[in-house]
């Protein structure tokens, strides 16, 4: 029988994180699910140090960067419904997988539209729990999609078998270096469709300060954001979307969030508004 879940974790040189992400999927209530571990090389012997379990199906092969990990990785999902947790990302308590499958089953029997469903994640480099925007439209997307470990994907807008009957030959575009995730999630939003559910719960407790948040990252991605834009928006409504950024003073909102003293505030005002949408 086919798992409900595919959790997908890759790492390379990982050392005791491995571990900790992965039996922090083993300790949930809901048993059905798969791990797939995706090792790129580590020589640090982390992956022979995983628990033995059934779930866990660990590969090792050779990759040219996370998005190319994480693709290799989407070429083996058995489950109907895909999380990719980063190593160092933990499930954020024991009911996660649970409270995600009693939502997905109450959603996929009334709707023939693939389904993403996203809830909250807690960071913990900031000790703040990020809300999620409760209502993605095309502006939210613009602005900032939920973290991808707190997004679980069905297997067809994951299973690059599966994406080519919709045209597309693979999950993660490789020439984004920082951006692939996110241009995976505007081409199932616009492209295929998906409808997105809002789970009002927190799904990943998030380590923070990872690959795309370095200062040389954050750079690419401010560049990547303007190129995978232009392939799903016109450029009037990322004009709209950019004048509406300034006059909401997104960079100081920005800086808040990011604050390790400023975090819990701004969130906690954000949990207030998105509350009253």
């Amino acid at each position: 029988m086919e798992p409900f879940f595919s959790i997908i974790i890759v790492c390379f040189q990982a050392g005791e994180e491995l571990e900790k992400t992965v039996r922090s999927v083993l300790m949930q209530t809901e048993s059905e699910f798969e791990i797939l571990v995706k090792d790129g090389g580590s020589t640090d012997g982390s992956p022979d140090q995983l628990p033995t379990d059934p779930r866990i199906r660990l590969f090792r092969e050779k990759d040219s960067g996370i998005y190319d990990a994480m693709n290799q990785a989407a070429g083996r999902v058995r489950g109907r419904y895909v999380l990719f947790l980063n190593c160092g990302d933990y499930l954020y308590d024991r009911e996660v997988l649970a409270g995600v499958r009693k939502a997905a089953e109450g959603v996929l029997s009334d709707s023939g539209k693939p389904v993403i469903f996203y809830g909250n994640t807690y960071e913990r480099k900031t000790q703040s729990l990020v809300m999620s925007n409760p209502k993605l439209d095309a502006f939210g997307c613009y602005r900032n999609i939920p973290c991808h470990q707190s997004c679980f994907y069905p297997a067809e807008l994951i299973n690059p078998e599966l994406l080519r009957k919709r045209g597309r030959e693979r999950t993660y575009e490789p020439h984004y270096r920082v951006r692939a995730d996110y241009e995976h999630f505007l081409w199932c939003f616009f492209q295929a469709g998906a409808e997105t559910v809002y789970l009002p719960f927190t799904v990943c407790s998030y380590e923070g300060g990872g690959f795309s948040e370095t200062r040389e990252n954050r750079a690419a991605a401010k560049k990547e954001h303007r190129a995978v834009t232009a392939l799903y928006m016109t450029k009037g409504e990322r004009a709209r979307y950019r004048a509406a950024l300034i006059l909401t003073l997104a960079p100081l909102r920005t800086y808040l969030a990011r604050s390790r003293w400023f975090s819990g505030v701004y969130q906690g005002i954000k949990r207030i508004v998105y509350s009253r949408k």
